[in-house]
């Protein structure tokens, strides 16, 4: 049995896609962040950081008992691996996923976090906002380089790489980013955003907020 703990976070989407997408059945458990659910001392004990998702593997074969996992781009990988799809098990593209699935976690993923937090600040300095908006504009041009010339980002395969970009961007217009510069993200974006595992699964993450 997996369950996944989660919000209606872009962090989140991203393991309720991965689970659509390979057909696995998951239960997903709502963490409310509006009411502070993660920083209690039963979530905490699962992910110190008190942050969404978590995976809770039950059928996990270590011999460990229950594998529990946090970080999204490491519950992503568990799940490629542990079904044999969308993460090529070597070769060429393997490695351009995992450069990907990187750079996610250093330039894209804090690119947005940071225009996410000005975003939400009630008054915030023209400065900043420019600098975070700025930063997130380069991000979507290195992202957009590389779509001019591969249907994927990580080559001419969807794979795992695909969700984790996809977590982000998927919330754009929350930041008032728009993709207009991006001829080629805005083609994937639409490409993936149609996808009926995409479809479900945020209509499945948005009502964790209801």
């Amino acid at each position: 049995m997996l369950e996944v703990l989660a919000f209606a976070t872009p962090n989140s989407v991203k393991v309720p896609i991965a689970l659509e997408e390979m057909g696995l059945d998951y239960k997903l458990i709502p963490v409310n962040l509006r009411q502070g659910d993660q920083k209690t001392d039963a979530f905490r004990a699962m992910n110190p950081n008190a942050k969404v998702p978590v995976l809770i593997d039950r059928s996990s074969k270590s011999g460990e008992g229950d594998l529990v996992l946090s970080e999204s781009a490491a519950i992503l990988v568990h799940l490629a691996e542990k079904t044999g799809q969308l993460l090529p098990k070597e070769g060429v593209h393997r490695g351009k996923v995992f450069e990907q699935l990187f750079f996610h976690a250093s330039g894209l993923s804090p690119a947005f976090l940071q225009a996410f937090g000005v975003a939400l600040q009630s008054s915030p300095q023209p400065e900043a906002k420019a600098r975070a908006l700025a930063e997130v504009d380069r991000v979507l041009g290195v992202l957009d380089h590389g779509l001019k010339h591969h249907r994927y980002v990580a080559g001419d395969a969807y794979s795992i790489a695909d969700i984790a970009h996809f977590g982000w961007v998927w919330r754009h217009q929350a930041i008032g980013v728009s993709l207009d510069k991006f001829p080629s993200v805005t083609r994937w974006y639409n490409d993936v955003s149609a996808r009926p595992a995409v479809v479900t699964a945020i209509g499945k993450t948005l009502a964790l907020a209801q």
